[in-house]
């Protein structure tokens, strides 16, 4: 009787909490990108996620963006990606929401990165490359039910990223700069820094971005001043000549770059052998998604706005090819051909 009663025991157990004896392992996406690498999907893939307490998800960097997967702790003000949160931690770390969890900067496809989650709880999850890209994952007791299962958020991940693949903004440059300016032939001399969207859907914030110059060779003579302006959602930059060693968003301009009285950058090229770095050019972050990032404001003292524009005047003949310095291996790069006047 005694040997029954222990069998039922067990057998109750077993019915009662099964998950308490085979922790599961999910799968999810961070980035996404069109065959060419010049369309990208910033977003973690699916963005919300229902899983048990024990359980682990994996995710697999799907682009030649570079991403973070980080989850830091209630309150933590969100730090720069060099910074970490602080530092990288190893893969299969545990994240209860009691120390912050990250990957570092992810720049290789095909790399995986795994989030133990021990204790029930809603978690923010964030890259911190991108302030547009967060996700949410739901860790609940094993009680409990999820709604979903594996198959599900495979047809999910593929769903948000060719919505977000497909929806990028596809206008032409001339397009672009007539629902801007108004006559697009008034200022041939402006060139779309890419293109891009942020959209909010329950579990975050998703963005895509069209990583190229709108007009990727542009003719002008000497003497005119050419401008770009940041259409995107992710950042970039106008580079011309040597670019600096291991830049960030935070390195700053090169020392021949001066502001205009409306606060656009600018810079005077003499000669084919000049170097020239704008620096980032972007909305701010927190004009751009609301993230708070560090330094947190001081009595809510408003931060300074981003700088969206960039202008260089050529004074020379000449051809000068430039790059954004962090997405030339995508294939952002462009051409300012000067010609006499004459």
């Amino acid at each position: 009787m005694r040997a029954k009663l222990a069998c039922f025991s067990f057998l109750f157990s077993a019915i009662a909490l099964p998950h308490s004896f085979a922790a599961e392992s999910w799968y999810a996406r961070a980035g996404a990108q069109s065959s060419d690498g010049g369309v990208q999907a910033i977003a973690f893939l699916p963005n919300e996620m229902w899983i048990h307490a024990g359980d682990s998800i994996t995710w697999t960097f799907a682009s030649d963006e570079p991403h973070s997967v980080t989850f830091l702790t209630t309150g933590q003000i969100r730090p720069s990606f060099t910074a970490g949160c602080p530092g990288i931690t190893a893969d299969e770390s545990p994240f209860d929401n009691s120390t912050c969890v990250n990957s570092g900067r992810v720049t290789t496809p095909g790399f995986t990165y795994t989030v133990k989650f021990p204790t029930a709880g809603n978690y923010r999850l964030l890259c911190l490359v991108h302030v547009n890209m967060t996700a949410l994952i739901h860790v609940l007791n094993a009680f409990e039910p999820i709604p979903h299962n594996q198959e599900f958020y495979d047809k999910q991940a593929f769903a948000e990223s060719h919505d977000l693949l497909s929806d990028a903004d596809g206008r032409d440059r001339e397009e672009v700069l007539e629902h801007h300016h108004g006559d697009a032939r008034d200022v041939h001399r402006a060139i779309a820094v890419g293109t891009g969207e942020i959209i909010s859907i329950p579990g975050g914030v998703q963005s895509v971005s069209v990583m190229r110059f709108m007009q990727p060779t542009i003719t002008i003579q000497e003497g005119d001043t050419v401008e770009w302006e940041a259409f995107d959602v992710s950042g970039h930059t106008i580079t011309f000549g040597q670019e600096p060693p291991n830049v960030t968003p935070s390195t700053p301009p090169s020392a021949n770059v001066f502001a205009d009285p409306d606060g656009a950058r600018h810079a005077i090229i003499n000669s084919e052998s000049d170097s020239v770095h704008s620096g980032f050019i972007a909305q701010a972050g927190h004009e751009r998604s609301g993230v708070v990032q560090a330094p947190p404001p001081i009595a809510q003292v408003q931060p300074p706005v981003g700088v969206t524009r960039f202008r260089v005047t050529f004074t020379h003949v000449g051809t000068y090819p430039y790059i954004c310095a962090f997405h030339d291996q995508l294939g952002m790069r462009g051409e300012v051909i000067v010609v006499s006047r004459r």
